[in-house]
C-alpha cells in the first residue's frame, strides 16, 4: 500500500531529527516511535492503513537519517522522551497522540506518564516497559557501561559487499524480521561506504546501558498512564512469550490485543500491517 510521504527535517536545540510526514494537515497529530536500530520506515506499511491521522514518524537520534549525538552524550530512554516532547513543541502540538513499536512504545509510555496534560492517546506495538535491573546490580552494570565505552574507539561497524548482503543481516538480527521489512529499513538505513554498505546507526546504540530502571520505577511509569492506551501483542514477539508477563498488565487499563505474528508484525507483511490498523483506526476514532 503507498501513500504520499513527505520528508521533514527538525532542528532542535541540540540535534537535527529527520522523519516522514503521513496523512491530511488537520489531522488528529500523532507522534510515530521506531524500536532500536530501526528507523521511521518501520511505520511505512502501517501509516498508510490510518487515515485522518497526521503522523509523524520520527528517525529517533542516531538512527535513520537523523543526527547522531555529540560526543560524551547519551542515548539513555529519558534522553529520547525530552526529544519527542521537543518535536511536539517544534510541530505545534500542544495536544497529541503517539504510536510506538518497541523501544519507541517504551518511551511512549515514559512520556505519557510523566507529561498527562500532553498526551492524547497512546497506540502501542509490542512493547511496553524497558529492560530493568535491582539496585544491587547497578556498579557492575555501571563498570560494564564504561569498559565498553571506553574499548568504544577500536569498534568498527560491520560492512558488506552489497546491500542484499545487509538486509540478510537484518532479517537475522535482534527481532529478527521478513525480507520486506528488513528491504524497507535498509532504504532508510543504509550509506555507502569503502567497500559495500553500512548501517548509519551510531556505534553508540549497542553500548550497554549504565544505568538501568528497577522493576519498581517501569511498573509506576506504566501504572501513571491517564490517557486510553490500547497494547497490540505478537503472538510469537517479544513481550507475549515472557513468563508472568500477564501478571504485569494486571492493575494496568491498557485495552490489550494479541494478533498473530512476531515482533514486528505490523511491517513484516500487508496482512500484519493491516491486522493492526483495524485495531488502532476505531482507537483512534473513539471520540
Amino acid at each position: 500500500m503507498t501513500a504520499q510521504v513527505e520528508e521533514i527535517r527538525l532542528n532542535l536545540p541540540h540535534i537535527e531529527l529527520a522523519a516522514h510526514l503521513y496523512g491530511p494537515e488537520d489531522g488528529q497529530p500523532v507522534i510515530a516511535l521506531h524500536g532500536w536500530l530501526d528507523n521511521a520506515n518501520s511505520f511505512a506499511r502501517l501509516a498508510p492503513r490510518l487515515p485522518g491521522l497526521r503522523i509523524a514518524a520520527l528517525d529517533f537520534a542516531g538512527h535513520g537519517l537523523s543526527s547522531h549525538r555529540a560526543p560524551g552524550a547519551s542515548y539513555l530512554l529519558w534522553d529520547y522522551v525530552a526529544d519527542v516532547l521537543l518535536v511536539a513543541e517544534q510541530l505545534g502540538w500542544e495536544r497529541f497522540s503517539l504510536l510506538g513499536h518497541s523501544m519507541g512504545a517504551i518511551v511512549s509510555v515514559m512520556l505519557a506518564a510523566s507529561m498527562p496534560d500532553r498526551i492524547e492517546r497512546l497506540a502501542l506495538i509490542d512493547g511496553l516497559m524497558p529492560y530493568t535491573g535491582e539496585a544491587e546490580q547497578a556498579p557492575a552494570k555501571l563498570g560494564e557501561a564504561l569498559r565498553a565505552q571506553l574499548a568504544l574507539p577500536d569498534k568498527r561497524k560491520p560492512v558488506y559487499a552489497d546491500i542484499d548482503r545487509a538486509v540478510q543481516a537484518r532479517m537475522r538480527g535482534t527481532g529478527a524480521v521478513s525480507r520486506e521489512a528488513a528491504e524497507l529499513l535498509a532504504r532508510r538505513g543504509l550509506m555507502p561506504v569503502h567497500g559495500g554498505y553500512t548501517w548509519r546507526t551510531d556505534s553508540r546504540l549497542t553500548l550497554p546501558s549504565p544505568l538501568r530502571l528497577t522493576r519498581a520505577h517501569a511498573l509506576a511509569f506504566a501504572r501513571a498512564v491517564q490517557c486510553p492506551a490500547m497494547l497490540v501483542l505478537a503472538e510469537e514477539g517479544l513481550l507475549h512469550v515472557e513468563p508472568n508477563f500477564a501478571s504485569l498488565l494486571e492493575g494496568l487499563s491498557f485495552e490489550v490485543r494479541l494478533l498473530p505474528g512476531k515482533h514486528h508484525l505490523h511491517l513484516d507483511d500487508e496482512a500484519g500491517a493491516q491486522a493492526v490498523a483495524d485495531c488502532f483506526n476505531p482507537f483512534f476514532a473513539i471520540p
